[in-house]
């Protein structure tokens, strides 16, 4: 097996839900060592979310804890105990990097603030995550995925004019948080190895989306420069034709015209009606708009998404099918680059699942194993500490494993 970038970098995972273990699912498939560690009993919460393999639902069969949690060993340890804690400072004497995101009073309530860590591993980098970060009024404050993208990001910004605010995709900026942690992991780490000196890095979700690209920056910019806040725009423009989305014969595509991309257009679609002038943008009056519907829905509706893509394409016309999860599975470019990839489970089976977001001709993105069952290393893991399985035995009577 070709080796990996972050091979023999071991990481204690103490991470749950969805920001966290993404980025700890990230330095894990790409070659560390993860070893998640959960509560006894129920687990990482994310086993308990949905969607669920057949709608089943059963904390081995969660599709967001099975894709967040490739590649990691797991075990169960239940920290609020003095012999679990114990056994967590025995493993911390092998690791590199500790991963967690507890609201900031947890880790010092259970002595494993990094203080008491880095007594034990003076170059270990500890990631904490948490809603706001570990100082400031909000600290403690409980927060989901939809409350920080309204305080933190640019919720004022999205949906439609004339309603409230809208959010984003379900969990999308825990996934962006998540993403921001590994590569501020990764920062800490280089640093500790290069340096000598370890740190605790300290994430704020709400300061990874005040802090995004993705119309935040450009937002605040336009406030500091021009003192005004952002404005929801319409996802249909006027009276504009063509729109941005559209229906044919077996779903939906998107195109962008305009006056940029007209004379393609109208030389693409090749027939006498597209040649009235109303119809040129910008499109003045709902009338003109009304004709040109009369002409290309029946135009759309008469062609698939792959002739219509084709067509506009090669026209040199910004034009894409508008795909379904089946669409996505089986596109050509995905499938011939080789991004989806198959992974058997214990319990769930064969499943499919997004594969590297970037690619380490090297050093890759490797699955070695499927997300793990709950407590399944334990005896292999704990047992490495010298726990015989009459131990295990008694650690589990006990509620510690």
């Amino acid at each position: 097996m070709v080796s990996q970038a972050l091979e023999g970098v071991r990481v204690l995972d103490l991470t749950r839900h969805v920001a966290g273990p993404m980025c700890t699912k990230l330095l894990a498939d790409y070659g560390a060592d993860v070893i998640k560690i959960e509560r006894p009993g129920r687990g990482d919460p994310a086993r308990w979310i949905g969607p669920f393999l057949h709608d089943l639902p059963h904390p081995e069969r969660s599709g967001l804890f099975l894709h967040l949690n490739t590649n990691k060993r797991g075990i169960t340890l239940n920290l609020k105990t003095e012999t679990g804690r114990a056994i967590f400072f025995r493993l911390l004497a092998t690791a590199d990097i500790v991963v967690e995101n507890f609201h900031p009073r947890v880790m010092p309530s259970l002595g494993l603030d990094y203080a008491a860590l880095s007594a034990v591993r003076p170059n270990l980098v500890m990631t904490s995550i948490s809603n706001f970060g570990q100082t400031g009024p909000y600290r403690d404050w409980s927060a989901s995925d939809l409350i920080l993208y309204a305080m933190g990001h640019e919720m004022w910004g999205t949906g439609q004019p004339d309603a409230e605010p809208a959010g984003m995709a379900n969990k999308l900026n825990l996934h962006m948080a998540g993403l921001m942690a590994y590569m501020a992991t990764l920062g800490a780490f280089f640093g500790a190895q290069f340096q000598g000196v370890g740190q605790q890095v300290d994430v704020s979700i709400m300061e990874v989306l005040a802090s995004s690209i993705d119309r935040r920056a450009p937002s605040l910019l336009a406030y500091q420069y021009c003192g005004e806040r952002a404005v929801r725009i319409p996802s249909v423009h006027g009276v504009d034709a063509p729109p941005f989305v559209n229906y044919c014969a077996d779903g939906f595509f998107e195109i962008t015209v305009g006056i940029n991309w007209w004379a393609e257009f109208v030389s693409a679609i090749g027939e006498d009606w597209i040649r009235d002038p109303e119809f040129k943008p910008p499109v003045r009056t709902v009338q003109a708009r009304e004709r040109f519907d009369s002409h290309w829905i029946p135009w759309c509706m008469a062609r698939t998404k792959k002739e219509i893509v084709s067509l506009f394409q090669k026209a040199g016309i910004p034009c894409a099918p508008l795909n379904t999860t089946e669409d996505l599975v089986n596109d050509p470019q995905l499938t011939e680059r080789g991004f989806f990839i198959d992974i058997d489970h214990p319990m769930a089976g064969r499943l499919t699942y997004p594969g590297a977001p970037f690619r380490l001709p090297a050093s890759p993105f490797q699955i070695r194993r499927p997300a793990p069952m709950l407590g399944q290393h334990n005896s292999e893991i704990i047992g490495e500490l010298g726990y015989s399985a009459g131990d295990l035995e008694v650690l589990s009577a006990a509620g510690v494993i």
